[in-house]
């Protein structure tokens, strides 16, 4: 509980998870990158649907599985991140079964004078996991995996795309978040977190955002 409190800051600037529903596993976005499509560990579409909320599709199922009630698809073309598709869940009403669903595309819902929308506002590392699951964790992105990507995007142009095994990852996120901690950025979240952490506990802060090291920094700070 004390960790879904201090979660209602990871929302909009990092578009990553609600702090209502990390309790559950979330169906992610997609990306192909390098001709394969991949699993997302982030919401690149969130920012924008939290400065323009008229603009996310309508008519979708919602659930605490898919908090969003979307999943967006995203590709790497020409060294630059686009949005490819939206996908929403609705009821088959062709079906027999009342309880029957079907994906259907709300790209034009959002995009409707595109084919293809370059995410132009989005600055981050996007966090690629694949391979074998090491551990199932049920809240929100939160199981590990055997192999990473990460890829570096500034304001929707593909900068560096870096390949780590689990146990590299892991050291990564140390190295970054040490580089990460000597930053105002750092001081200026740490002061947030602090303030809306009602247990006042400095060494769980500064764990958390340890462990969301790479949603919390927008480019690599270190090897």
């Amino acid at each position: 509980m004390k960790k879904t409190l201090l979660l209602i800051l990871i929302t909009c600037t990092i578009g990553i998870l609600k702090a209502e529903n990390i309790v559950t596993a979330q169906y992610p976005d997609k990306i192909t990158f390098k001709g394969t499509e991949y699993n997302l560990n982030s919401n690149p579409l969130e920012p924008y649907f939290e400065k323009h909320p008229d603009k996310r599709p309508q008519g979708g199922m919602m659930s605490t599985a898919l908090w969003r009630g979307y999943i967006a698809f995203f590709e790497i073309i020409d060294e630059q991140l686009f949005l490819t598709d939206i996908k929403i869940e609705v009821s088959d009403k062709d079906s027999d079964d009342d309880y029957e669903t079907k994906w259907i595309s709300a790209f034009k819902q959002v995009f409707p004078n595109k084919e293809k929308a370059k995410i132009d506002w989005y600055t981050g590392i996007l966090i690629i996991p694949h391979g074998k699951m090491v551990e199932y964790v049920h809240m929100g992105y939160a199981s590990t995996f055997s192999k990473y990507w990460l890829l570096e995007i500034d304001k929707g142009n593909f900068n560096e795309a870096r390949k780590y095994k689990n146990k590299e990852f892991v050291k990564f996120k140390k190295r970054q978040f040490e580089k990460f901690e000597k930053t105002e950025e750092y001081k200026k979240l740490y002061a947030e977190l602090k303030e809306n952490d009602e247990y006042n506990d400095d060494e769980f802060i500064k764990s958390f955002i340890s462990d969301f090291v790479i949603n919390y920094t927008t480019k690599f700070l270190t090897e």
